[in-house]
């Protein structure tokens, strides 16, 4: 059984950093594709990173602030955010789809956690 547990999430002030965690079983991150997600209050999903094998991509909103590493030996995979804004609030999902396009599109992700809030305050 596939588990993907997100942690790091919390409060934090403009300006301010986070970094998220999400730590895997049931499968390898090596051999798949992990991303991160998002969902601010009332909006719909949004693709934020993806981590795949040749390299990283990013949404546009993010670019420069935000940061995807992935360490494949103990399945964790890590967001680094700086510079944080209060529109980067929202509830942060990690996913895992196997190899394949380095889509940041939701429904192209099979596996999902639970998500942990992020709230930054003026």
């Amino acid at each position: 059984q596939v588990q993907l547990v997100e942690s790091g999430g919390g409060s934090v002030q403009v300006g301010g950093s986070l970094r998220l965690s999400c730590a895997g079983s049931g499968l390898r991150f090596s051999e798949h594709l992990m991303a991160w997600f998002r969902q601010p209050p009332g909006k719909e999903r949004e693709g934020v990173a993806v981590h795949y094998f040749t390299g990283t991509r990013y949404a546009d909103s993010v670019k420069g602030r935000f940061t995807i590493s992935q360490d494949n030996a103990e399945n964790l995979v890590y967001l680094q955010m700086n510079s944080l804004k209060p529109e980067d609030t929202a509830i942060y999902y990690c996913a895992a789809k196997p190899f394949g396009t380095n889509s940041l599109r939701a429904e192209d992700y099979r596996y999902w956690g639970q998500g942990t809030q992020v709230t930054v305050s003026s």
